[in-house]
């Protein structure tokens, strides 16, 4: 039995602003609202593109890529749904390859897709009214109040459709909080392990420390005291470092270390933080432990850090060159045992990331390599990295991934894969680059965030996901988000975000370090947000300070019953 329709959805485009805004390779896309009475309309995804068409690969590897206009989204006689629309050259000139022909796709809730291929006009005409597009009455876009609206067509979807669209493509907000009526302690220790329960409007929740008023409570005399505090949350100015880009913080040895890409000197030296907590890593003493003076095979740009445990070691994984940026390659440092991490003098000699047999992973002056991330999945260590052909052909920046030998963590175990491509117009924009990826396990999957586009107002950052049990050195057995997951339009005034990294505290809150730029002119800087968990357990980023914790549920309270 059919479910009963209760909203509406708007499919659309948008006029592009400008190269610095929003760009024709993310206007020309499918833009998605959402409507409970058919006349007002809520945009979805920060009214950001949710669809894009994948480029072609041509014989020499480059790649062509494209846009779309028109989508029209239509209900399917087996249920699930269809987009059919007009493809278009990525910055909006004419397609003349697929003229006559319309682009089809497939999808079961609007939030993945599969782009199956062309229609004919015939087959794209019968595909429209079998799945009642012109069916609903389109709102004229001055009546829309969703900036740079181009509306194509609106389709009556059920309550549960609008539901879960709802909840993936709206910044969930704290709605909610409950804690106990009554515990028992017999000590501030002992009450600390209890944990308000935070709700968010996407129907997830967030277990939550509390700060004690514990000034009317004597856990040396028995009663039952009524206490008062506030839910924990720490608080990050954006940003917490200017002219810091690629940051990643990391736990070892029970204190925080924060590395991060040097902007302020030209890509010159790297710089560490060491203290107790996160927080306290805004206003720590930065210590020099590495420059390009110090090795000639690392004389020039040293890019994008990163601290990584291997086997109960520490590593600095980086990019560095002897001179030209043509040269530029991923490196490895390892700390002496029983080394300081903030000690330049307790680090190794920087080692060039090399293939099982010894031999360069790319040859220098032709390809770079850069942003190598490594992590442990199901008993084995890979890295992933990007990888950019410059001759005889600029190709772009390509994310590739192997096995790591965690006995030398220099030495690959395995040849490398081709894992991703910039095949879609916000991670080909300005230029075609993917990069900075980084690992993030949950139970039963494991997610990789990576950033695409140019670093200037239009990097973006996307998901890649792999189901636990399955191969991670088969391409295919990796899924990519259609859309970038933090952009421009994610949270006020923070331009070009990417780059992230992740950290979890001693609370089990899992931390995003990343940069941006503080308004459109501002340079790189680097910010830290806590990552929120959607219904379908994949990483949010875009849950500000503001929306994860209310003002109205900020304080709790309790009676403590002291035995």
């Amino acid at each position: 039995m059919r479910e009963k329709s209760m909203a509406y959805l708007l499919s659309y485009t948008r006029l592009p602003v400008d190269s610095v805004i929003y760009d024709p390779r993310l206007a020309y896309s499918m833009h998605l609202a959402i409507s409970e009475d058919g006349e007002n309309y809520q945009a979805l995804n920060h009214n950001s593109g949710v669809l894009f068409v994948k480029a072609t690969e041509n014989e020499d590897g480059s790649l062509t890529p494209w846009s779309l206009k028109n989508p029209v989204i239509l209900e399917l006689k087996d249920g699930g749904f269809g987009v059919v629309a007009e493809r278009i050259g990525a910055d909006g000139e004419e397609d003349t390859e697929s003229a006559g022909k319309f682009l089809y796709f497939t999808t079961k809730d609007f939030l993945d897709y599969t782009e199956v291929g062309f229609l004919s006009k015939e087959e794209a005409e019968e595909k429209k009214r079998e799945g009642n597009a012109d069916r609903m009455k389109v709102p004229a876009a001055e009546k829309l109040e969703i900036q740079g609206v181009v509306p194509q067509n609106v389709l009556e979807i059920s309550e549960s459709v609008a539901d879960r669209l709802r909840k993936k493509l709206l910044t969930p907000v704290n709605c909610g909080m409950e804690f106990p009526e009554q515990v028992e302690a017999s000590s501030a220790e002992e009450l600390e392990k209890y944990r308000a329960m935070a709700f968010y409007t996407d129907g997830t929740k967030v277990a939550k420390r509390v700060d004690w008023d514990l000034s009317t409570v004597d856990f040396a005399v028995p009663g039952t005291y009524k206490i008062k505090g506030n839910v924990h949350q720490e608080h990050f100015e954006f940003p917490i470092a200017f002219y810091r880009a690629d940051p990643c913080v990391a736990k070892w040895k029970n204190k925080y270390y924060f590395i991060a890409t040097n902007d302020a000197d030209d890509n010159h030296t790297l710089y560490i933080r060491e203290a107790d907590t996160i927080p306290e890593l805004v206003n720590a003493e930065e210590k020099l432990i590495l420059d390009s003076t110090t090795y000639p095979h690392v004389g020039n740009l040293l890019w994008a850090p990163e601290f990584h445990e291997i086997n109960g070691k520490l590593y600095i994984f980086h990019a560095a060159t002897p001179d030209e940026f043509f040269k530029e390659e991923s490196h490895v440092m390892e700390l002496r045992e029983g080394g300081n991490p903030s000690c330049k003098e307790d680090w190794s000699e920087p080692k060039r990331v090399v293939c099982p047999d010894g031999s360069d992973l790319c040859e220098a002056g032709k390809e770079i390599t850069l942003d190598m991330t490594c992590f442990e999945w199901e008993g084995d260590y890979y890295v992933i990295w990007s990888q950019r052909q410059f001759l005889p052909k600029d190709l772009g920046a390509w994310l590739y991934i192997a096995k790591l030998n965690p006995q030398e963590p220099w030495k690959l175990l395995t040849d490398p894969v081709v894992l991703l491509k910039p095949d879609y117009g916000w991670s080909n924009n300005h230029t075609f680059v993917v990069e900075g990826p980084f690992a993030l396990p949950r139970e039963n999957k494991l997610y990789v965030t990576f950033s695409g586009a140019a670093v200037d107002t239009s990097y973006v950052v996307g998901l890649l996901s792999i189901e636990k049990g399955k191969d991670l050195l088969q391409p295919e057995n990796w899924k990519q988000g259609n859309y970038p997951i933090l952009t421009a339009r994610s949270v006020e005034s923070e331009y070009g975000t990417g780059h992230n990294a992740y950290v979890t505290d001693e609370d089990g809150t899992v931390w995003n370090t990343y940069h941006a730029r503080p308004g459109v002119e501002g340079v790189r800087s680097s910010g830290i947000r806590r990552v929120h968990f959607d219904i379908d357990g994949a990483p949010m980023l875009d849950v500000t300070e503001e929306l994860d914790l209310s003002e109205a549920f900020a304080q709790v309270e309790t009676c403590v019953v002291v035995r």
